[in-house]
């Protein structure tokens, strides 16, 4: 026998009235549980370890502290301070910000879903863990929260009222794709393209490469080491260049350069500036936004690969939502037209998400039960509230679409063609998907094993044979040259003469002191034009055998200042995790520059004033505190991170299984070359809407409409 539960197309999250159209879906048999544990073979399961709970709730917290001490430590960075400087109220910062982060857990973890997983049991036991603080501040932000649905109620009565015709135009990847086509429209007319120095980088190192091979010789390697190449310019150090003049490398990735840089060339050779070929390559980078973001948004909001009456679409306000942050953040829109490399990487990561949550919904929990028979897709179906539905466990996974099969291993490829941390992603997902979905380990290993091997097997044989130079080692030691660059400008007193002699033919520890500066740390690679730039790295002199010292040099220098050392590695990467912190970078950069303005023919005269109107409209929103900060990246970073934290804490542990790359992109960020450097963060930022989605579904509280008639495959 089964149950009847009724479910509209609106979802009253803000208060509104439900919907006319309400169905009648079928529920698999709900057996009956007294504790919060996965139930997955039997009708009973013991409650999880009391130190289970805890070492959830341990993780999540420190989750919380980070976040609280970043923000804690802002204003003493700001002020170019240290770490020595804390005061009183730096620590009633952070514990303010560290009530309000674990509380946002809390609410989480135990509120959303809540009438399908806590029974009064189980919240006392909570209770017991949680500090009583952490409740008062529940309490108060419940207030908040009925406060707002009773604001929100407006809106949401106009969204039922058109809630037919919101969902027709959004019920499949076609008119999905049509729809952010038509919202976006405007940046790609009025703006035309958006770039920094990296993309003239890109069309001179092709053309170099081009004069080369078509008899034109170029400066290159002559004995005096005196040269001025590109690879000058990034620096690559000489040690790595071939014997054999090589102008093409792996520093924006090799096909990437090849494909901006080649369409930069065409352009300046056929009509005398880059223009016009930049103009294209923004409009191909348009569409393909347009398609990832649709592709993913059907998949979330429409599950086309959802099967008979468990396939609810989602609610008219949930598509609200999601195409309001898709349609109005600026990040996103200017994103959509900017040539570099971050913002590729980051909607072909939208793609990718969005493959990989079809697969996680269709996997081996979301196959058919051995009890009923019933297909059981995205929790919607007798969900207990932790990681497994409370039926009997699956006898199969669903068979994944060719499709999606096919949209993962493609965005795998653009991924790693795009960013060269994608390798470490892709590789990560490829260990947890293998772990938490078995039975289909072809699927994983057809859309992510073979891409990976290709690509990096591809890389791997041009540089052995020297058709392209690779990457310099120095690219990866950021954070390790901060501190070097730091202490030698802050307390070079401390330095062991040692060391010194170690580091002597890799950094110049003058240059260093005069180049290091807190938020960036490409000063210290020596990069920017060979007129105008401090010399800290040797790129010129530097050989491989003097690199092998590198980090027991950094080791000495660090141990021998470690307060210093220890401000530097904070003062790159708190604004990361810091609410309050602007943007170093922000994406609106790359819509107005020095680079756009004077580096072009056409596209600096083209709506000239209202570029600027635009960026300045932008700029001037992001400085406005609280309202600015949903368009920076660093807040949907640290909401990004909250989320994974009651995933812990709810022991949601496949889905963490299909989250955890966005901590490994957490990770690069701290290991970036610049501190709050918006295109670092733009995957979280775009795929947060869904990622609340899914937690949302897997908590069994998504509003949502069962009639397929409106979804399209």
């Amino acid at each position: 026998m089964t149950s009847t539960v009724h479910t509209t197309d609106t979802a009253d999250a803000a208060g509104a009235a439900p919907s006319q159209h309400e169905s009648t879906v079928p529920r698999a048999p709900r057996t009956p549980h007294t504790t919060s544990a996965p139930i997955s073979t039997s009708s009973s399961a013991p409650e999880p370890p009391h130190m289970v709970r805890i070492l959830c709730w341990t993780v999540a917290t420190l989750a919380c502290l980070w976040l609280a001490f970043c923000s804690a430590v802002g204003p003493i960075y700001r002020a170019d301070g240290s770490i020595a400087e804390f005061s009183i109220w730096n620590a009633l910062l952070g514990a303010v910000m560290f009530c309000v982060y674990l509380t946002i857990v809390h609410v989480l973890a135990t509120a959303v879903g809540r009438r399908h997983s806590h029974t009064a049991r189980n919240h006392t036991a909570r209770n017991r863990i949680i500090p009583s603080v952490v409740h008062t501040i529940h309490t108060v932000s419940g207030q908040i929260c009925g406060f707002l649905r009773r604001l929100a109620r407006p809106a949401t009565t106009i969204i039922v009222k058109h809630e037919r015709t919101i969902i027709r135009h959004t019920s499949s990847t076609r008119r999905i794709f049509t729809v952010l086509v038509v919202g976006w429209a405007w940046c790609y007319i009025t703006l035309l393209s958006a770039f920094g120095a990296d993309v003239f980088s890109q069309i001179r190192e092709f053309t170099s490469f081009w004069q080369q091979s078509h008899g034109n010789p170029q400066p290159y390697l002559d004995g005096t080491q005196i040269v001025s190449t590109i690879m000058d310019v990034y620096p690559t150090a000489h040690y790595l260049w071939p014997a054999d003049p090589t102008f093409l490398t792996n520093q924006h990735n090799i096909l990437l350069t090849l494909l901006y840089g080649g369409m930069g060339y065409a352009s300046q050779t056929l009509t005398g500036a880059p223009d016009a070929g930049l103009i294209i390559l923004s409009g191909m980078q348009f569409l393909f936004v347009a398609f990832c973001c649709a592709a993913t948004a059907n998949r979330f909001l429409n599950r086309p690969f959802a099967t008979g009456v468990s396939g609810g679409t989602a609610s008219a306000v949930t598509r609200v939502i999601v195409f309001v942050l898709l349609l109005l953040n600026p990040i996103v829109i200017f994103s959509t037209i900017s040539l570099t490399k971050s913002p590729l990487f980051a909607f072909a990561f939208v793609w990718w998400f969005g493959a990989l949550y079809e697969l996680y919904a269709t996997s081996a929990y979301g196959g058919t039960t051995a009890s009923s028979g019933t297909t059981v897709c995205d929790g919607t179906i007798a969900y207990d509230g932790t990681d497994s539905p409370a039926t009997a466990a699956p006898i199969t996974p669903a068979k994944p679409r060719r499709i999606t099969v096919i949209a993962l291993a493609l965005s795998t490829l653009v991924m790693l063609a795009s960013a060269k941390y994608g390798l470490y992603i892709v590789a990560l997902q490829l260990v947890l998907a293998l772990l938490a979905d078995r039975k289909r380990w072809r699927t994983y290993v057809i859309a992510l094993l073979i891409p990976l091997i290709a690509f990096q097997g591809m890389i791997t044989a041009l540089t052995a044979t020297n058709t392209i130079i690779g990457g310099d080692p120095i690219e990866s030691k950021g954070v390790q040259l901060q501190q070097i660059g730091r202490i030698a400008q802050r307390d070079p007193d401390s330095i062991p003469a040692s060391a010194r002699e170690k580091i002597a033919p890799i950094i110049d520890l003058d240059g260093a002191a005069k180049a290091y500066f807190p938020n960036d740390a490409d000063r210290m690679k020596s990069s920017g034009s060979s007129e105008s730039k401090t010399i800290a790295y040797q790129w010129r002199t530097v050989t491989a055998d003097d690199m092998k010292d590198f980090n027991s040099a950094w080791l000495d220098i660090v141990k021998a200042s470690p307060v210093v050392a220890i401000d530097a590695l904070l003062a790159k990467c708190y604004g990361y995790f810091d609410v309050f912190d602007v943007p170093y970078v922000s994406a609106i950069y790359y819509v107005n520059n020095g680079k756009v303005q004077n580096d072009t023919a056409v596209i600096s005269r083209w709506n000239h004033d209202w570029r600027n109107a635009v960026a300045g409209f932008a700029n001037g929103w992001s400085h406005i505190p609280v309202l600015g900060w949903p368009i920076h990246g660093n807040f949907w970073t640290i909401l990004t991170l909250v989320v994974g934290a009651a995933e812990v804490v709810r022991r949601r542990w496949r889905a963490l299984a299909y989250h955890l790359p966005m901590l490994l992109l957490m990770g690069v960020m701290i290991t970036a070359p610049a501190n709050n450097f918006d295109r670092h963060m733009l995957p979280l930022v775009f795929c947060f809407a869904f990622l609340a989605l899914w937690f949302r579904r897997d908590s069994g509280d998504a509003p949502e409409r069962v009639d397929r008639s409106q979804a399209s495959r």
